[in-house]
């Protein structure tokens, strides 16, 4: 069979926007899901990662993947073993003249929690450079996978389509306590997510060299939203989006916050993007929820 450019493993809400775009691109694909369900449209090849399975069994299941010069992994491994074996079996069960295959997955900007005015924070600015703050099990693999010349992309809040962060103000803050308590949130679209892994993936040796290999990256669209500033500008909804709204100006005035978007200091944890778009040569589409 004729190499892929790209295997998707788990194809969920991220590949809706992903596989049109490789298909406007004429990039040679496959993806995976565990029932083999289509998604956007496009057939899926039936495929569960389990690193608890037999060894011949989790060999026989990879081995039966189709060869590609890149796998972009969305569903999360965890543990210090589970990206190894991944890898190691899919290379070995593929063999390839050239190089092994690159491998990209994508992860959560979770992993920089630093809490606003702590101690150990001396600017509210966090980059793909600052201290991991919560090493979660799927930070363990996203680890062992950068050690084998993978990639690693960390995204922040993922939007788009039916995924709006207007439907998640009554979860976040059902109280005005709650939202009283909210500071800065950072989104990235579906969108802008595809047009991140196309650009890995189209641009050859040098962008791998550049921007791929190695490499853990913190994936934003460039903005820091004020949560008590979205919410107020949602105040032409329903009642309850009206109540919360009324709730951010009592706030405003209880806590002397002139007007909105709050500063930076007030609203903590702000992450700087700037340096992935800047090294892959395109910047987002998708920036500024309304």
């Amino acid at each position: 069979m004729e190499e892929l450019t790209l295997l998707i493993l788990g194809a969920g809400w991220t590949s809706t926007f992903l596989i049109p775009l490789l298909q406007s691109h004429k990039i040679p694909f496959a993806a995976t899901t565990t029932t083999g369900h289509p998604v956007a449209s496009v057939p899926t090849i039936p495929f569960k990662f389990d690193p608890s399975l037999a060894a011949p069994e989790t060999r026989a299941s990879i081995a039966a993947l189709p060869r590609a010069r890149y796998i972009l992994v969305t569903f999360p491994l965890t543990g210090t073993e589970s990206s190894a074996q991944l890898i190691t079996t899919y290379n070995s069960t593929h063999p390839s003249s050239t190089s092994p295959t690159r491998f990209i997955q994508l992860g959560s900007t979770g992993i920089w929690q630093t809490p606003p005015n702590s101690p150990a924070q001396t600017s509210p600015w966090i980059d793909r450079h600052s201290p991991i703050t919560s090493p979660t099990p799927r930070f363990l693999a996203e680890t062992q996978l950068l050690v084998r010349g993978g990639c690693v992309l960390n995204l922040a809040g993922l939007w788009g389509g039916t995924r709006l962060p207007r439907n998640w103000a009554a979860r976040v803050a059902p109280t005005k306590e709650a939202l009283g308590g909210k500071g800065s949130l950072h989104l990235v679209h579906g969108l802008d997510v595809a047009r991140a892994v196309v650009a890995l993936v189209q641009g050859g040796e040098e962008m791998w060299a550049r921007a791929g290999k190695g490499q853990r990256w913190m994936v934003t669209d460039g903005w820091v939203y004020d949560w008590w500033g979205l919410v107020a500008g949602w105040a032409d909804g329903e009642d309850g989006e009206k109540e919360r709204a009324g709730w951010v100006f009592e706030l405003m005035r209880e806590a002397g916050v002139r007007a909105l978007p709050r500063g930076m200091e007030e609203l903590g944890r702000c992450y700087d993007a700037r340096e992935f778009w800047e090294t892959v040569g395109i910047v987002p589409v998708k920036g500024r929820v309304a």
